[in-house]
């Protein structure tokens, strides 16, 4: 599996952030599970696709918001109690997944006035750095690279458990929310209104909820 070589490979990463999601050497996650009652937590795990949502938001004509996720992604967690600095995450997004559950709107974002989903079939993000902000609430700052451009966007998280769940699977809990402008990465179209506004908000809120569970 994919998942599999990025944890085999995390090791040997580079310190730079690109576009590829093999974790940092040097992410820095001060905080992140230095608790020690925390340490459980130590280890790699992978994103649960079923039990997981990544999405967002945007207004549209100004006085409603829609919603979508993508439908098929990987991710990944590296977490380590003993020296919480060098956790990590990045995940894998395929575009042409998209769903808003309206067939048009879907191959709209799919096309080149959006996603162009065809030359760019993947949206990545690796985390460069990690701070606890709160008892269970931390900031990941990372690099998002989407149709070929890479800027950085900040992430701020809940940690919302860890648990056995009914069928002897651990796994742990992060709920996610940042807001980012489209237009940073040319998803730029849109059209004015005639009373004023645009069709599409420039600025996107992404939302995270994720269940992971350990790598094998």
């Amino acid at each position: 599996m994919v998942l599999r070589s990025l944890f085999r490979n995390a090791r040997s990463a580079d310190t730079e952030p690109t576009p590829s999601p093999t974790p940092p050497t040097d992410a820095g996650a001060r905080g992140l599970i230095a608790d020690p009652s925390r340490a459980e937590l130590s280890g790699e795990w992978m994103f649960d696709q079923a039990h997981s949502t990544i999405g967002f938001a945007a207004r549209y004509a100004v006085v409603t918001r829609i919603r979508g996720s993508f439908t098929d992604f990987d991710g990944w967690l590296r977490l380590d109690g003993e020296r919480p600095e060098s956790s990590g995450a990045g995940v894998v997004v395929r575009t042409a997944t998209v769903d808003t559950r309206v067939a048009q709107r879907d191959r709209h974002l799919r096309s080149a006035d959006f996603l162009d989903a065809e030359r760019y079939p993947t949206i990545t993000f690796r985390s460069t750095h990690i701070e606890q902000v709160g008892d269970d609430r931390f900031r990941m700052t990372g690099a998002l690279t989407v149709k070929g451009r890479t800027h950085p966007v900040t992430v701020d998280l809940l940690y919302t458990g860890l648990v056995v769940d009914a069928f002897g699977v651990e796994r742990i809990g992060f709920d996610g929310t940042a807001v980012v402008d489209r237009t940073q990465w040319e998803l730029a179209w849109n059209a004015k209104l005639e009373t004023g506004g645009l069709m599409v908000s420039e600025q996107i809120e992404l939302e995270f909820d994720i269940s992971a569970v350990r790598a094998p």
